[in-house]
């Protein structure tokens, strides 16, 4: 499949599934998923900086990278499953994207998607800009970074670049959750993409999804295990207007992510019924 089958898809059909191949260096050898992902990610992220470094990583370039790292997921037995893509299909303008954050691979897989239906921006660490190699790629998308240290400064920052974003025709991806895990916080899901949304006057998008074929690591966070045993799962929900003060359209997104999560098997706090 190359990339003008795979926009076709998810233009024009409601799910994106992955076809089944044969495995077998990956069912025979334990290592062989980790391996294959690593050379081959860390060669497309070398390559990529590159790019970024001459000035030549636009959003065209961004959606072409993040679909050949879901190609590269595949070839090391990852499985995707994403549906919903006919409410994506549906949303005319811009949109804030409101989305639980589990592995890595999360900034890859979104905008191998979004990207194709209009310009987009994520919200982000600070600190990813000044990453080796990987940093010039984040400046070169020219996300809305936040240093986590200051709340007020982090909302006041979120709300006035984000609100300049999407009145420039760009949508905006949040991850509300203080770090990625595979446990689900509903406590720690904060409503700064509602804050967005209702300032900017566009709708939440709310995005479910269970990554945890990529483990976090120990040692390095971004390098942790491989297992393509488990499927990568990805439901976008309907757009929803804002309405009031934003509390019960961040209810409704809470638990669109625990219901997804429940139903995928995934793991969500103790004590959130």
């Amino acid at each position: 499949m190359n990339i003008e089958e795979f926009t076709r898809i998810i233009k024009s059909e409601d799910a994106y599934n992955s076809l089944r191949k044969k495995r077998v260096l990956i069912d025979l050898l334990p290592g062989w998923p980790a391996f294959i992902y690593y050379v081959r990610l860390i060669d497309h992220i070398i390559r990529d900086s590159l790019f970024a470094r001459i000035g030549k990583y636009d959003q065209e370039r961004w959606r072409w990278s993040a679909y050949e790292i879901v190609k590269i997921i595949e070839s090391a037995g990852g499985t995707l499953n994403v549906t919903g893509l006919a409410h994506v299909s549906a949303i005319k303008g811009p949109v804030v994207y409101i989305s639980n954050h589990m592995s890595m691979i999360d900034t890859f897989i979104i905008p191998s998607i979004l990207l194709s239906f209009n310009r987009l921006t994520f919200v982000a660490k600070e600190e990813l800009l000044d990453y080796p190699v990987l940093g010039s790629i984040m400046k070169a998308i020219k996300p809305i970074t936040v240093c986590r240290k200051n709340p007020r400064e982090d909302l006041f920052k979120v709300l006035s670049e984000g609100e300049e974003y999407i009145k420039n025709g760009y949508s905006v991806v949040i991850f509300p959750q203080a770090t990625r895990s595979a446990v689900f916080n509903p406590a720690a899901f904060n409503s700064l993409g509602v804050k967005l949304a209702r300032r900017a006057g566009v709708p939440v998008v709310p995005i479910a999804l269970k990554t945890d074929f990529q483990g976090n690591g120990r040692l390095i966070k971004d390098m942790g295990p491989v297992d393509p045993g488990k499927t990568i799962y990805i439901e976008f929900g309907k757009s929803l207007e804002v309405k009031n003060n934003g509390g019960e359209t961040h209810r409704i997104i809470v638990q669109f992510i625990v219901d997804n999560l429940k139903k995928w098997g995934g793991t969500v706090e103790a004590g959130y019924i």
